[in-house]
């Protein structure tokens, strides 16, 4: 059966278990159609870049499926049809990612307040080579300041 990643957004005002049920319930959705549900990730409520539907957050979620092309359908056209859910985008994957998503492993990292690699530790810089203003010769490519 082909692979599934969808992404859906769910309106600010639930709270966290209802944002979960509704992961469980087009889950269950997909199963009643023949497919299954691989795995699914609860990203929290984040700020949206532009409001949707007058909200300007939402609660995000990560489903991972397994599924004929049917149930997919069926499941998008309940989303979209259900009052909770804002918006969703789903793709067709050639094999699911192993381990956490990417918006997971970030938020792991901030828990542990784990900066290696990132901006935040930048380490020794060492000497660049860079002389002071007044030693630097004048570059010709320029026009002279005024």
């Amino acid at each position: 059966m082909p692979l599934y990643e969808h992404v859906m957004i769910a309106r600010q005002d639930l709270s966290n278990t209802q944002a979960e049920g509704l992961i469980e319930h087009f889950g269950a959705v997909l199963s009643d159609n023949g497919g299954k549900l691989v795995d699914h990730e609860y990203w929290g409520v984040k700020t949206m870049a532009y409001k949707i539907n007058k909200n300007r957050k939402g609660h995000y979620a990560f489903l991972r499926s397994d599924a004929p092309a049917a149930a997919v359908q069926e499941m998008e056209r309940l989303m979209r049809l259900h009052d909770d859910v804002m918006r969703v985008l789903t793709i067709k994957v050639e094999a699911h990612g192993e381990g956490p998503s990417v918006q997971m492993q970030k938020r792991d990292d901030r828990e542990r307040g784990d900066r290696e690699g990132g901006f935040g530790d930048r380490g020794d810089r060492g000497d660049r080579g860079f002389a002071p203003r007044g030693d630097r010769p004048e570059r010709s490519d320029r026009a002279p300041r005024r």
